[in-house]
């Protein structure tokens, strides 16, 4: 067969069609990019607003905690309404908050918009995941779908933060968050015009059917101990790169916003890594590819204890690299364990995960106040070690469907 003949007969056998990925890959994207950017200008908040590392905390927090509020209802209605219109109305949802940011006036103005932007994101992360199942599960693509949208996710990690401190470097963080909301924008527009209307979705209006689906789920222990799961991992990342900003911007790096921006390039190297992450369950197993990224990240959080900029870096691309593949890791895990009300599950799994991010914003910035960089760094070692022992207690072993 000709070059082009095996071409086109791989790609009709593709489970996961490239196009499918792309505009997966740009949701994921998108629904990040105001996520976290507002960690790599904390520095230039406290100043503007004389706060503390706590209360500038809460502006990262308020986001991730409006995530976990609304997670759960968002699938209900999505289960009821359908997929594609939610998540394009909530891209758009997002561009106002983001819009409003630049005018506020006090440190509360800030945290209620980024509260509101954070009720956006439900609806895009929360539909995603169910569409994923129904549109990709009988042809196995599942898994690859999941590790493109966590891949999109990352970029959209790094590209928030990393435009953020660039923008804020030229016009203050007030022209960071126009920049970000201009580039949502332009996201939602693509999404509307490329990702394609469900095949598979069947509406589910029945709020009886919805309760004995949420009894369902919160009788499965495997579920659940997933979701405490999901809670450890978001702890250990947001608790992590919210506060090495101040670690870094203090003595003796004392990184200005362009130079927090530019460490967050270690965030490429989960780009790379997270699309690995489908072939490594396959092969090991979900609880096996779990443990195995939760010592790394722990031993790439220890590297950052060193007083050298580099070993810093490098500490931080090792652990965000592994958490990347433990996320990938557990919400391929719930997929395969729920078959019905699918955006109830993932809804529960998200209010969980981004819970644990609300909580470590909080938490870890008490640690930051109390003990510095180091107390930061043992929060996070004793929630991944909490993790794996959640896990290996309650999920099963195994590779591929199991785990």
């Amino acid at each position: 067969m000709s070059e082009p003949g095996q071409l086109a007969r791989r790609l009709q056998d593709d489970p996961a069609p490239l196009a499918s990925r792309s505009i997966v890959w740009l949701i994921g994207c998108i629904a990040f990019i105001n996520v976290y950017a507002m960690q790599s200008v904390l520095p230039l908040l406290m100043a503007d607003f004389d706060a503390s590392p706590v209360q500038a905390g809460l502006t990262v927090g308020a986001t991730i905690l409006a995530v976990a509020l609304l997670s759960p209802f968002m699938g209900l209605l999505s289960d009821a309404w359908g997929r594609k219109g939610l998540i394009c109305a909530s891209l758009f949802a997002l561009v106002l908050p983001t819009a409003l940011i630049p005018l506020a006036g006090s440190l509360n103005q800030v945290i209620g918009l980024r509260f509101l932007q954070g009720l956006a994101v439900p609806g895009i992360v929360v539909v995603l995941m169910a569409y994923l199942a129904e549109e990709f599960q009988a042809t196995g693509g599942v898994a690859r779908m999941i590790s493109t949208y966590v891949a999109g996710s990352v970029m959209g990690g790094f590209s928030g933060r990393f435009i953020a401190g660039h923008a804020a470097h030229w016009w203050g963080w007030q022209g960071a968050f126009v920049t970000l909301a201009l580039l949502t924008l332009g996201g939602g527009l693509l999404v509307l015009w490329r990702l394609p209307r469900s095949r598979h979705f069947v509406p589910s209006r029945d709020w009886r059917s919805a309760r004995a689906s949420l009894r369902s789920h919160l009788g499965n222990p495997r579920l659940l101990a997933a979701c405490a799961v999901g809670f450890c991992v978001l702890f250990s990342l947001v608790g992590t790169f919210t506060y090495v900003n101040l670690h870094l911007a203090d003595a003796p790096f004392r990184l200005s916003a362009a130079g927090l921006a530019n460490v967050f390039t270690v965030y490429l190297l989960g780009v790379l890594v997270t699309p690995v992450a489908g072939r490594l369950i396959q092969r090991w197993g979900f609880l096996h590819t779990l443990l195995g990224a939760l010592l790394v990240s722990s031993g790439g959080l220890l590297l950052t204890l060193l007083p050298a900029l580099a070993s810093v870096i490098l500490g931080l691309a090792i652990c965000s690299s592994a958490i990347f593949v433990c996320q990938a890791a557990t919400i391929s895990f719930i997929a395969g364990q729920v078959n019905q009300g699918r955006s109830l599950a993932t809804g529960l799994y998200n209010m969980s995960y981004y819970s644990g991010g609300a909580f470590a914003a909080w938490v870890a910035g008490l640690g930051y106040e109390g003990q510095g960089w180091g107390g930061v760094v043992a929060l996070m070692i004793l929630a991944q070690l909490l993790a794996g022992s959640v896990a290996a207690a309650s999920w099963q072993r195994g590779k591929g469907r199991s785990a």
